[in-house]
């Protein structure tokens, strides 16, 4: 009994110094993909192969990486969370209560991100996404807020946070209605940011810049990046706000860094249950990571990529009843239903009179492929046109509400029948309570494995990075 005990504590001992030798590593990736559930993934992949004609799936980068395993997502007060209290528990290890950014239930006591321990600790910190810079998730790593609805004071604690570089949209809030406070773009900077509009300009100021903000060039009133499958080319990626950011932390490559980037338009592609907009984000997602392996495949002993999502929208069925799918479909669908819905009201300002039903009808058949490449049933065929007669047959209808747009009853329609037509269901226009994946590669990446809750993933990168 004796001789086994030993041998037991020499193999802890023996363990936990490996572990204590263990180098950590210098360079952490940090993507969320905002709604990015496990069927999100395997809708892309199967959509993938798919098109290429094959049964089966075709990988994405970050599906491919050595080691996976499933989050549980539930807030403190409820089983479906929203972004600023999921992304609280992946930027700091805390439950909170929904609506409530970088701080415990009580709304007073702040919880410390693993991004704000990164800098405390040396390391330059980057934070990215598609969406505005002071949005629930990036916020979550430099603010702490009663309310995720408090842009202004979000904002300001991004100046105040110091953190080297920024990269999104723009602020939700840049200027104030009045005198009584400083914008947001006065405050970053007066702390010494530079602000560049466009991945062109970024190139052009990054050299003499000690701290870095890069906004789209021409932001947007929705405060986001245009959907992948809208974009045109001068306009900024989740791509280029990646390469910048490594660009801007290997200024001083000694110190290493800590990078966020947020995939923050899957969530409002799913939340208008609008297929094949999910699918391009998803794509263009894993494009950045792909730019982050890249790096990877360089410093393989110094870096970790961790890839998981705040949570699940729409509840994405990847069957509605047929026992197949036909996601080929979704390549001949180019614009987002929100696109789509203003440029028919485009199109009607321009002829200066209500679309005629032939009109529409052609309109659908350029950018949803319907009755060409799209075969669809008559029953399908009705269901647009009387559709029709209620958005456009007295004039522009009203809009129907998303979460975080608007569209006509037509647009909305054609991408309810597109995903018919792919066989995909919805079972919400708002978030789940389902598992979300986690995937990772590198120096400590064999311990996102298994079921884990959400506060776990921060926890462990910490132990990791030894922040």
């Amino acid at each position: 009994m004796r001789k086994k005990i030993t041998l037991v504590l020499t193999m802890m001992l023996f363990v936990l110094t490996a572990s204590a030798k263990t180098k950590a590593p210098k360079y952490v990736f940090y993507f969320i993909g905002d709604g990015m559930g496990v069927n999100q993934v395997m809708a892309t992949q199967y959509y993938l192969s798919d098109i290429d004609g094959k049964l089966g799936f075709k990988p994405l980068c970050f599906a491919g990486f050595p080691y996976t395993g499933y989050v549980i997502t539930n807030s403190a007060n409820t089983f479906v969370t929203d972004s600023s209290a999921a992304g609280t528990a992946l930027a700091s290890g805390y439950k909170t209560d929904n609506n409530v950014l970088g701080m415990l239930p009580d709304k007073e006591t702040p919880c410390r991100s693993i991004a704000e321990m990164a800098h405390d600790r040396g390391y330059r910190v980057a934070i990215g996404t598609t969406v505005c810079i002071d949005h629930a998730t990036p916020a979550v790593f430099y603010a702490h807020q009663p309310s995720r609805d408090n842009y202004h004071e979000i904002g300001t604690e991004l100046s105040q946070s110091g953190f080297e570089f920024f990269g999104g949209c723009d602020f939700h809030t840049p200027f104030t209605d009045d005198n009584s406070d400083e914008g947001n773009y006065v405050q970053a900077e007066k702390a010494g940011y530079t602000i560049a509009h466009g991945y062109d300009e970024y190139k052009s100021k990054a050299a003499d810049a000690d701290k870095m903000i890069l906004f789209e060039k021409n932001p947007n009133s929705d405060h986001y990046l245009t959907f992948a499958i809208d974009r045109r080319a001068d306009e900024l990626t989740l791509s280029e706000i990646t390469t910048a950011a490594i660009d801007f932390m290997m200024k001083d490559p000694k110190k290493g860094f800590f990078m966020m980037m947020e995939g923050g338009r899957i969530d409002q592609a799913c939340h208008g249950n609008d297929a094949a907009t999910v699918i391009q984000e998803t794509i263009d997602f894993d494009n950045a990571i792909q730019i982050a392996y890249d790096f990877y495949l360089k410093h393989k002993n110094e870096t970790l990529i961790v890839v998981t999502a705040d949570h699940e929208t729409g509840a994405l069925g990847l069957s509605n009843g047929a026992y197949r799918l036909n996601s080929k479909v979704l390549q001949y669908q180019d614009m987002s239903e929100g696109e789509f819905s203003a440029y028919l009201e485009k199109k009607g300002r321009e002829i200066g009179d209500i679309l005629t039903w032939d009109e529409v009808q052609d309109e659908l058949k350029l950018h949803y492929g319907f009755w060409d490449k799209v075969e669809l049933t008559s029953k399908q065929t009705d269901k647009l046109r009387s559709t029709y007669v209620e958005t456009f047959g007295m004039g522009p209808g009203e809009l129907k509400e998303e979460e975080y747009y608007k569209v006509d009853k037509m647009s909305d329609e054609a991408s309810r029948i597109m995903s018919e037509v792919a066989q995909f269901s919805w079972g919400t226009g708002t978030h789940s309570g389902g598992y979300v994946p986690v995937y990772a590669i590198g120096v400590g990446a064999e311990l996102f494995t298994g079921q884990m809750d959400n506060t776990e993933i921060p926890i462990k990168i910490k132990q990791v990075a030894k922040y």
